[in-house]
Order: structure tokens, then C-alpha cells, then sequence
């Protein structure tokens, strides 16, 4: 699976509360949960107008780290993210993405440290491939597992036991 967007670049420790401002976790509907994705960053409190489906989300180091709750991924997942890359993932957050079956790969720290605010970007999931294409750079990031990707080729832990397939 082949991802192409522009990139929105963040730095270390986004933890979930700035992802997704706690005041709206009792909101269920998801496209109002979009509404929301990033709020809790200064600056960034209309995140999901400002980009456009396809964008591609850069982190740092301990990306999603916090709370363990499932509406910081999907907030951004709804909101037209394709992607996230990061130098690091807090584990419930990787964890969080892989069951819901949205898509984020890791990378080493120097290749992050090369993107910037505003890049295009392509991505071969399976391979792990990252092509800067403002750059003209090419760099391997840490691509899922066999079974990682099996579950969000399936649209999510829940339709990989259904037997169901998203792609």
C-alpha cells in the first residue's frame, strides 16, 4: 500500500490530551471527534480545517504518550490523516492505531530530523520505504509487523477476527 501527502511535523512527547483534549471524550460521533484532532496544541486548535485528506502527520520521540484512550488516533484518523510517522511511539498509542487499523510507521531519528513542515511525502507501508519527494531522499523506516499488518490491511483488530478485509 502506497501513501502520498503533505506532511504537518510536530515535535517530542504529543501525549493524547493534546491529540484529543480531554473535555471531549464523551463525544461518540466520530466526524465530531475529527473536529477536534490536535485542539491541544497552541496554534493548532483548527487543525482538521487546515488540512487537506491525504496530509501526513511527522513526530518526534514518544509520540501518544498519556492517557491510553482510542480517541487521540481516531480523532486523527477521521480527520483526514493518511499516516503518522515518528521517531518513537508510546506503546498503548502504537498499540491504539494498530487495533483501529491506521496506519504509522517509525523512523530512525536523523530521517525525521530531514522532513519538514510542508513536505511531500510518499510512503510504501509494507516495504517501510519513505520518499521525501521535496527532497529527493529515500530512507527505511521500521515497517509493521506480518501480523500488524494483516490486522490494519482488515480495517482493525475487530474485522481481522471477523475475517473481514479493509484493502
Amino acid at each position: 500500500m502506497r501513501l502520498r501527502g503533505k506532511v504537518w511535523k510536530f515535535g517530542d512527547d504529543i501525549d493524547t490530551d493534546q491529540i484529543y483534549p480531554g473535555k471531549y471524550l464523551p463525544l461518540t460521533d466520530k466526524e465530531e471527534m475529527a473536529e477536534h484532532a490536535m485542539e491541544g496544541i497552541p496554534d493548532y486548535e483548527n487543525f482538521s480545517k487546515m488540512i487537506k485528506k491525504g496530509d501526513i502527520i511527522v513526530g518526534g520521540k514518544n509520540f501518544g504518550c498519556g492517557s491510553s484512550r482510542e480517541h487521540a488516533p481516531i480523532s486523527i484518523e477521521y480527520a483526514g490523516i493518511d499516516l503518522i510517522i515518528a521517531k518513537s511511539f508510546a506503546r498503548i498509542f502504537y498499540r491504539n492505531c494498530v487495533n483501529i487499523g491506521f496506519p504509522i510507521l517509525e523512523a530512525e531519528e536523523e530521517d525525521i530530523d530531514n522532513i519538514d513542515d510542508s513536505d511531500e511525502l510518499e510512503i510504501d507501508l509494507e516495504k517501510g520505504e519513505i520518499r521525501n519527494l521535496t527532497k529527493m531522499k529515500t530512507f527505511k523506516g521500521k515497517a509493521l509487523s506480518g501480523l500488524e499488518m494483516e490486522i490494519m490491511n482488515a480495517g482493525g483488530l475487530l474485522d481481522y477476527l471477523k475475517g473481514s478485509s479493509k484493502y
